[in-house]
């Protein structure tokens, strides 16, 4: 098992990765388990974390959620129907469009937002402050997100 993984690196290196894909899966899953008693998708949760830092353009929109523009359309047309976003158009551009929460998915963001980070939070109790700290800096560094 290591050793296959470790043909290419240390076995430090296969067990950060092993980490690192825990911790997405670990992620996932809250986003998961918010999601369901919400009656959403995850996805549809990232949709509106997006949006609840403003208005977004279908084409950023499809790069951000990694969605095809052939399904980002009807993603978006389910969500809507819901009543949680709008299409609202481009000011400057009459052909384009931008997707906006409304207030009711605004405030549906506000409440999944809410319960991820506190899930999430619950999971980093077991870490100390300065735990935290390194733990922010190092993926903010991955992501490559400059130290503020």
């Amino acid at each position: 098992m290591w050793l296959e993984a470790t043909m290419s690196g240390t076995v430090e290196d296969a067990m950060f990765a092993d980490a690192l894909v825990r911790l997405s899966q670990l992620v996932q899953n809250v986003f998961g388990e918010v999601a369901r008693r919400h009656d959403l998708t995850p996805q549809q949760i990232r949709l509106l974390c997006v949006l609840s830092e403003g208005s977004e353009g279908m084409a950023a929109l499809g790069r951000v959620l990694n969605l095809e523009k052939s399904s980002l359309s009807g993603f978006i047309d389910r969500v809507e129907r819901r009543g949680l976003v709008e299409r609202v158009r481009d000011s400057s551009d009459r052909r384009a469009c931008q997707v906006a929460l409304t207030e009711r998915g605004s405030a549906l963001a506000t409440r999944t937002h809410s319960e991820v980070v506190a899930e999430l939070g619950r999971r980093a109790d077991l870490l100390g402050a300065s735990e935290r700290a390194v733990f922010a800096a190092a993926v903010d560094a991955m992501a490559g997100i400059p130290v503020s």
